[in-house]
C-alpha cells in the first residue's frame, strides 16, 4: 500500500512537471540576396492553445542572450516570438563599436530594412505549421534599433495588427510612406532620450499624415535604453519604472489591436 502510494505521488508529481512551463528556443533559417539569417522562435509548449505571433527585433547587439530571455519573459503563455536576425549569422556584435558598424548598414540604405524585417515576417507565418501561432493575430516589436526596424515595417503597409517601438529610432527616408500603414502603431520613447527626442515633432507630423491609429508616449525621467537590463550608463540605462509601464501599456495596446477594441 506504502509503495502504491508512492507511485501515484511520483505519478502526479509528473503531471504537475509536466504542465509547469517549458520554453522553446527554435531556430529559424533563412537566405536572402546571399545572406544567411540564424533567428530564433520562444514560445511556452506547456500549453497548446493558438496565441498571437510577434517578430521582435532586439537592439543593435541583435540575436543574443539576453534578446532571447527578454523575449521569453514577454512571450509568457500569451505570445510566440521570433527573435528576429537582421543583420546575417556572421554578424554578431559584441560591443558598441560593433553593433554601430551593423546598424549603419540598414540605417544607411533603409529599403534593405524593410526587405529583411518582412521577411522575417513572412518567416514567422511559416512557423504556424509547427508552433501554436495564431495567424489573424499578428504584430512587431523592437527595442532600440529594433523600434526603428519594426516602425519601417509598419511604413511598408505590413498586414499585420500592431507595432510597438520601445525606445526606438524615429527617423525615416520617406514621409510619404506612412500613409501606407496598416497597423496600430505604438511609440514609447524617454523624456529624456537625446538620441531619438530631437526627432519627436517630424514623427508625430509623419503619422498626423497617414490614417494611421497611433499613440506617442513619452515617459518621464526615463533616458535611452530604459528596457535594457543590462545597460547602466549616462544617456543609455535601465529604468525598471518605466520599463514596468512599457510593457503594461505593450499588452494593453496589442490586445486592443487583436480584438479590435479601443
Amino acid at each position: 500500500m506504502r509503495i502504491a502510494r508512492l507511485c501515484c505521488a511520483l505519478l502526479l508529481s509528473g503531471f504537475a512537471f509536466a504542465a509547469q512551463a517549458k520554453m522553446v528556443h527554435k531556430p529559424v533559417e533563412w537566405t536572402q540576396d546571399g545572406t544567411h539569417f540564424h533567428s530564433v522562435l520562444v514560445y511556452d509548449d506547456a500549453v497548446s492553445a493558438k496565441r498571437p505571433g510577434l517578430v521582435m527585433v532586439p537592439n543593435w547587439y541583435g540575436v543574443n542572450d539576453l534578446a532571447v530571455k527578454k523575449a521569453e519573459g514577454i512571450a509568457g503563455k500569451d505570445y510566440v516570438i521570433l527573435v528576429t536576425d537582421m543583420y546575417g549569422e556572421q554578424v554578431r556584435p559584441t560591443n558598441d563599436d560593433q553593433a554601430m558598424a551593423a546598424v549603419k548598414v540598414l540605417y544607411g540604405d533603409r529599403a534593405l530594412m524593410r526587405k529583411r524585417v518582412n521577411l522575417a515576417l513572412d518567416q514567422l507565418k511559416t512557423q504556424a505549421k509547427d508552433a501554436p501561432i495564431d495567424l489573424s493575430k499578428l504584430a512587431a516589436i523592437g527595442f532600440c534599433f529594433g523600434g526603428s526596424a519594426v516602425l519601417d515595417l509598419a511604413r511598408s503597409g505590413a498586414d499585420i495588427a500592431a507595432v510597438v517601438s520601445f525606445h526606438g529610432g524615429l527617423q525615416t527616408d520617406d514621409p510619404a510612406l506612412a500613409k501606407q500603414i496598416k497597423a496600430r502603431v505604438l511609440v514609447m520613447n524617454g523624456a529624456d532620450d537625446k538620441g531619438t527626442m530631437p526627432d519627436a515633432d517630424k514623427f508625430m507630423d509623419e503619422m498626423r499624415g497617414s490614417k494611421a491609429d497611433w499613440q506617442f508616449v513619452v515617459l518621464g525621467n526615463a533616458v535611452h535604453c530604459f528596457t535594457e537590463t543590462d545597460q547602466h550608463k549616462p544617456g543609455c540605462a535601465y529604468d525598471e519604472r518605466a520599463a514596468q509601464r512599457s510593457y503594461r501599456m505593450m499588452q494593453d495596446w496589442l490586445h486592443g489591436a487583436f480584438t479590435g477594441t479601443p
